[in-house]
């Protein structure tokens, strides 16, 4: 136990600042004292440390855990002298210690904080609000010295040599490539449950950041909560167990190391150690107070043989703040991320986040309607000079933090890096920018199939520099062999922000398959873009000419409404034998026959999702998603003769989907659909069941039903998959050292198709081609089930799949291995 050196008689001052070695991060909390005595101080959450003492001795010595201890030489003949230190991390564990006969006495402690924890709890209070200013920095460490030998990374650091190292004298280089400042305020009320962020001022500078309006929503302090009162903690998408969780005894070791003084409070210090290293849980210390049992004080960390991807460590250290109404409040958190190489020849990522809360309100009220924008970006916020900083960050910049800027500044102009920006933003989201228009995107850019032959496509957009209201989109395409240009347009407007109001018209004349639904428009890019390659002539080709306008709009949070108006055609292909025929007037025994049909349909969709996040860009809204299910009803009316229609019907959606957490038991996601078709068509505009006859696994099909295997008029379906991270492989070795994960999935269908429906197809068409009839369930319902591993090479999925039912049909494969991609930490 230290003793507190605040000598009032004092004859000599020694400050000092404890970081380090690796990141330039501070080291809270740190025991600083003079070697063979009791004489000393811990840092403060800043990494700082004053000692005043009326003797001086030989040495001063810091240590904490996780650290190498280092020594430094004391001046004797100085009054005031600083000296700072920078501690190497090791990856020593915490020491256990085994009680016997007697009970741990942390646990007495423990029960008492769980009894505690509802009062305690920042989430008690019917109202908060604070003034936070947050800090975020990345910079690029680790460079191996094959890679600082690259004539790109040589030019990076010459322009950093210009300023100084980032780093001190004996710690490691970083190469800083993004730091932010920002003042927000922040908004809490319990009864409804709504939180707000309003955004004051940004200030941000980073390679490849050219527009502020994304990041500026995505680094304040509603992206950094940390409460440890929860019993899981999401952390880089992932779901961590909290040493304060009601089920603390059965993840965490708790070990009673000492009673401090931290301020005006009295505290245990517990160290916690994980029982499973494994698992998803935190190794530190974390102190409480004895007064009220409310954690005071926390310093965490995630070892990087825990089951995360590309991970080095995660750093947490928080203090917080008792409130008049009894519950406590963060003060300050930093988290530090530490990327890994990829591998020996590459670089690490170190992210650092501060946050500082200050200007603690428990009593004023608002409404609920001013709770009706989550994040809010003041339209000013770029708006500020150096002084305005200088008044109202809650902490100085380091000298090193100064640098950064002027460093950043400098490597963001190299043409080299401007290079590699261009090339990243490109892989990102498929588009070059080239001034006011995006050209792309470039996963359509090129496919070969058995009909077009070598396809070439080339699109472009315009962006915000273009218009912050209006943007113009389109494509074209040609052909080699069948020798035909194929194009697409389109034009966005956003009518308001708020409530977010859009309207758009579109048309495209293309090739389309018959066995894929490409007006589902939950099916993604990528997998558009697959079903173009090798044999499509299978899938039932057709040319289509679209037509579509459509008004959407957020009626209130939560609640979206959309209308849209399409005119479509079904046209035979040359060169394609007919594969597609329907009765005109099925009730006549010699009713004509069509090859071709024209359709006009009226949908309005209905989408409640609540507390669903978004961020907008200068063009476009981007959902975050949320925890709650996700409602939608789709109505669907045909209007014949209207634009050359040919049909009247109505159709009905209905979807749920929704993640969820289970906890040590890892997460699941569910999809439930249900439609209802009451009126006679033809099978392009029933139902159609995506099957999937490709090696590459599809979330929204089922992947051992044949293409055009089943149709319906009516049917629900329920997909479920659960991801058990690493509950089953961190038990076995050697998937425990290749950090494999398990998951399995169940896919279900159910459904029916009328004889009316059925008997609109006929078996010739008008040239005498025979036409394939459509399938249909019968009472059984036709389920798959699967199973396998993921994180294979941190990103490969492969799934077992066994079919379940329906294996007397003709082509019908009862087992498939099918593999996927998911990037995931």
């Amino acid at each position: 136990m230290l003793v507190l050196s605040t000598d009032l008689l004092a004859q000599y001052t020694i400050k000092g600042r404890v970081k380090d070695q690796e990141t330039a991060e501070p080291v809270p909390f740190a025991n600083v004292f003079f070697k063979g005595t009791q004489i000393g101080i811990n840092t403060d959450f800043d990494g700082y440390f004053t000692i005043k003492t009326s003797k001086l001795y030989d040495t001063l010595v810091v240590s904490y855990i996780g650290y190498i201890a280092q020594n430094k030489v004391v001046d004797k003949t100085k009054k005031e002298q600083i000296i700072n230190f920078q501690l190497k991390p090791e990856n020593a564990k915490l020491n256990e210690v085994v009680f016997v006969a007697k009970e741990n006495p942390s646990w007495a402690i423990m029960r008492k904080v769980m009894k505690n924890k509802k009062i305690n709890d920042k989430r008690r209070l019917k109202q908060y609000e604070y003034e936070s200013y947050t800090k975020v920095e990345f910079d690029i460490d680790n460079v191996s010295e094959s890679m600082a030998k690259r004539r790109a990374v040589k030019k990076v650091l010459a322009a950093i040599d210009t300023i100084g190292k980032l780093n001190g004298e004996d710690g490691k280089p970083l190469i800083p490539i993004f730091l932010s400042e920002t003042i927000s305020k922040y908004y809490y009320r319990r009864n409804p449950k709504k939180t707000k962020e309003h955004v004051l001022k940004s200030k941000i500078t980073g390679v490849g950041i050219e527009d502020g309006t994304i990041v500026s929503q995505l680094i304040g302090a509603s992206f950094q909560e940390y409460n440890f009162y929860k019993n899981w903690m999401k952390i880089a998408q992932k779901d961590f167990v909290s040493p304060l969780a009601d089920g603390w005894r059965l993840h965490y070791r708790y070990f009673l190391m000492d009673s401090v003084q931290l301020g005006n409070h009295y505290c245990y210090k517990i160290d916690i150690v994980p029982k499973n290293e494994r698992d998803l849980t935190f190794e530190g210390t974390i102190w409480i107070d004895k007064a009220s049992y409310a954690l005071k004080q926390i310093d965490v960390r995630v070892d990087k043989k825990a089951n995360i991807n590309f991970l080095e460590k995660i750093k947490i250290q928080q203090t917080l703040e008792p409130t008049e109404s009894g519950a406590w409040l963060p003060g300050k958190t930093r988290v530090l991320i530490d990327i890994a190489e990829l591998t020996n020849n590459t670089a690490g990522l170190i992210a650092k986040f501060y946050v500082s809360n200050q200007k603690l309100d428990t009593k004023t009220t608002h409404s609920q309607k001013f709770y009706a924008d989550e994040i809010l970006v003041a339209e000013d916020y770029k708006m500020h000079d150096d002084n305005f900083w200088v008044q109202n960050r809650h902490d100085s910049l380091t000298a090193e933090e100064k640098k950064t800027y002027s460093m950043i500044n400098n490597i963001k102009e190299l043409p080299v890096v401007k290079t590699w920006v261009e090339i990243i933003s490109v892989l990102g989201t498929g588009y070059k920018g080239l001034g006011p228009v995006d050209v792309g995107n470039y996963l359509f850019a090129y496919a070969f199939n058995n009909y077009e032959g070598h396809r070439f496509r080339l699109g472009f957009r315009t962006n915000g520099k273009f218009s912050r209201k209006i943007g113009f989109n389109g494509y074209l395409a040609y052909g080699a062999w069948d020798k035909n240009f194929k194009y697409g347009a389109g034009m966005d407007y956003i009518i308001s922000r708020k409530p977010w109001t859009t309207f758009s018209i579109s048309r495209t004349q293309d090739i389309e398959q018959a066995a894929i639904p490409t007006d589902d428009d939950r099916l993604p890019n990528l997998y558009l873009a697959s079903v173009r390659f090798f044999n499509i002539k299978s899938t039932n080709l057709y040319l289509q000419r679209d037509n579509k306008v459509t008004l959407s709009s957020e009626l209130f949070k939560g609640l979206n409404f959309k209308v849209r108006l399409r005119n479509h055609t079904f046209e035979e292909l040359p060169g394609i034998e007919t594969h597609f025929a329907y009765r005109t007037q099925p009730e006549r025994n010699d009713s004509p026959v069509r090859t071709e049909f024209t359709n006009t349909e009226l949908m309005t969709e209905i989408r409640w999702a609540r507390r669903e996040r978004f961020i907008q860009t200068s063009t476009r809204r981007i959902s975050l998603g949320t925890k709650y299910p996700v409602f939608t009803f789709r109505y669907r009316l045909g209007i014949p003769e209207f634009i050359n229609s040919d049909f009247s019907y109505h159709k009905f959606t209905f979807d749920i989907a929704q993640n969820f957490r289970f906890g040590t038991f890892g997460n699941g996601a569910y999809q439930f659909s249900a439609g209802y078709i009451p009126s006679q068509l033809p099978y392009p505009l029933l139902f159609r069941h995506l099957g999937n006859q490709t090696i590459f696994f599809n979330n929204y099909g089922f992947n051992l039903m044949n293409y055009l295997e089943f149709t319906s008029d009516q049917y629900a379906s329920f997909r479920y998959e659960h991801t058990f991270e690493g509950l089953i492989f961190n038990r076995i070795p050697l998937f425990r050292r290749l950090k494999w994960r398990s998951f399995a999935e169940v896919n279900m269908l159910v459904g029916s198709l009328r004889p009316e429906n059925a008997s609109i197809i006929p078996t010739t068409a008008p040239d005498g081609t025979l036409i394939e009839g459509v399938g249909s369930l019968g009472d059984v319902p036709y389920v798959e089930v699967a199973y396998g591993i993921e994180n294979i090479l941190k990103f490969l999925r492969v799934h077992f799949i066994h079919r379940i039912t329906y294996l007397d049909v003709p082509g019908a494969r009862n087992f498939g291995v099918k593999v996927s991609a998911k990037f995931s930490l």
